[in-house]
């Protein structure tokens, strides 16, 4: 996939409530070209690094990540015993308040200690429940339709999270469109999708370079499984 993603916005959810007050994770996900990023990559909490995968399309298993306020850091080497980290190294802060949360690792260039861009997105279980869907969307074209049961409004470069498009373990439709040239409305699918009620789903809006149609990636997540779980365009 050839993804360009010129916005991250911040703030998005992962666990059960039980889970989610005694154990606090991470997953990570890489959403668009590896590029020239290395591997491998060591996240640090403020007071540990630990070698992480950054699975493209994929998220990660989950990983054991302390409580309260976070700075974290991507490097490509633990910093040497008693030695400070590089504070040039990429970082997002999570806040106290944030339960589990994903990580969204994009190549970023211009950073010469490690390429890399990151992006919290809160996963917090009170904020997130078995079922839901939090749609965001990295484009500059607001999109919409039907999901199942649910009505669709995401605008440009926004989130939003929308109920269950289903009450159980079954197929629903699914009917999308954006906004395009004219201020019109433009098809970027019908189809039918299968909901697991166990599982939150995310889901990117995406562009291609040289492709007016929005991609849709989803990646559900069944945080009693802790499996990865392999993004799709639907």
């Amino acid at each position: 996939m050839r993804v360009i993603l010129l916005f991250l916005i911040g703030l998005l959810p992962l666990a059960s409530n039980a889970q989610d007050t005694a154990r606090r994770t991470c997953r990570l996900l890489m959403l668009g070209e590896r590029g020239t990023v290395p591997e491998p990559l060591y996240l640090h909490d403020g007071k540990t690094a630990r070698q992480v995968e950054t699975p493209r399309m994929n998220l990660s298993t989950p990983y054991e990540m302390p409580a309260g306020a976070l700075t974290l850091r991507m490097l490509t080497a633990p910093p040497a015993e008693g030695q400070p980290v590089n504070p040039a190294a990429p970082s997002a802060a999570v806040a106290e308040g944030i339960g589990s949360f994903y990580l969204l690792v994009t190549a970023d260039p211009s950073n010469k200690v490690t390429p890399v861009r990151m992006q919290v997105i809160d996963a917090s279980a009170d904020r997130f429940k078995a079922g839901q869907m939090l749609w965001y969307n990295l484009t500059a074209t607001d999109v919409g339709g039907d999901v199942g049961t649910q009505k669709l409004a995401v605008k440009a470069r926004s989130k939003v999270t929308i109920d269950p498009p289903a009450t159980a373990a079954e197929d629903y439709n699914v009917k999308l469109s954006y906004r395009g040239a004219n201020n019109t409305a433009q098809p970027i699918c019908e189809t039918r999708w299968q909901h697991d009620p166990r599982a939150r789903t995310v889901l990117f809006v995406v562009n291609e370079p040289g492709v007016p149609i929005p991609r849709i990636f989803a990646f559900p997540d069944n945080p009693s499984d802790g499996k990865q779980a392999e993004g799709k365009n639907p």
